[in-house]
């Protein structure tokens, strides 16, 4: 009969930002390789090297840790969104890299499975930071080019739904039918970028 040796790895001493912090980064790591369905207690609480417990201490529940992702997402886009600048003299350029941001968040980081797991087990409500982050970017952002605040909203509304829609099912529809995996893309943005400088004019 074999003796267990204990576990005399020293514990990693973590503030409670530090703690939240690298859950939240092993559910997104989760997330990214294995889809939604991963972001269980057990598997989250594993991934981030801390007991069941921990989580439920940091977050109350695992609901709460995947709402408290997809804030993070959406706070990591607005900032990027926020960040690019829009000169006088090539808006469109400005709306071009924009949608770009959008897309790319959408499509690499898992935000797209992630929003449409949280829509399906009816969680979307409670991510009250979308308001916020809306109006930051149609007041703060689109707005400086001349756009009205209404019709800025209006925008990103159109834009993230297709976005979403593009993340989720362009790449897999295309192969399907038989276009490159990156076609639905393409033509939505051609869409959107066509539409959004009839609006400039």
């Amino acid at each position: 009969m074999s003796i267990k040796k204990k576990d005399t790895s020293p514990r990693i001493r973590r503030t409670p930002e530090e703690s939240r912090a690298n859950i939240l980064a092993a559910a997104e790591t989760l997330l990214v390789e294995q889809g939604p369905q991963t972001l269980r207690l057990a598997d989250v609480a594993k991934a981030a090297g801390v007991a069941n417990a921990t989580v439920l201490h940091h977050f109350g529940s695992i609901d709460a840790v995947q709402q408290a992702l997809m804030e993070r997402m959406i706070a990591d886009l607005v900032d990027a969104i926020m960040a690019i600048e829009i000169p006088v003299d090539a808006p469109a350029k400005a709306r071009a890299e924009g949608l770009k941001t959008l897309f790319d968040a959408l499509e690499s980081r898992g935000a797209a499975r992630l929003a449409a797991w949280l829509e399906l087990t009816d969680e979307t409500s409670r991510l009250t930071v979308v308001r916020e982050a809306v109006r930051d970017v149609a007041q703060k952002k689109i707005s400086q080019g001349g756009i009205p605040s209404e019709l800025a909203e209006d925008m990103i509304l159109m834009s993230v739904t297709l976005a979403l829609g593009t993340g989720l099912f362009g790449p897999s529809l295309g192969t399907l039918i038989g276009k490159p995996p990156e076609r639905a893309r393409e033509l939505t943005l051609q869409m959107l970028m066509g539409y959004f400088e009839g609006l400039a004019e």
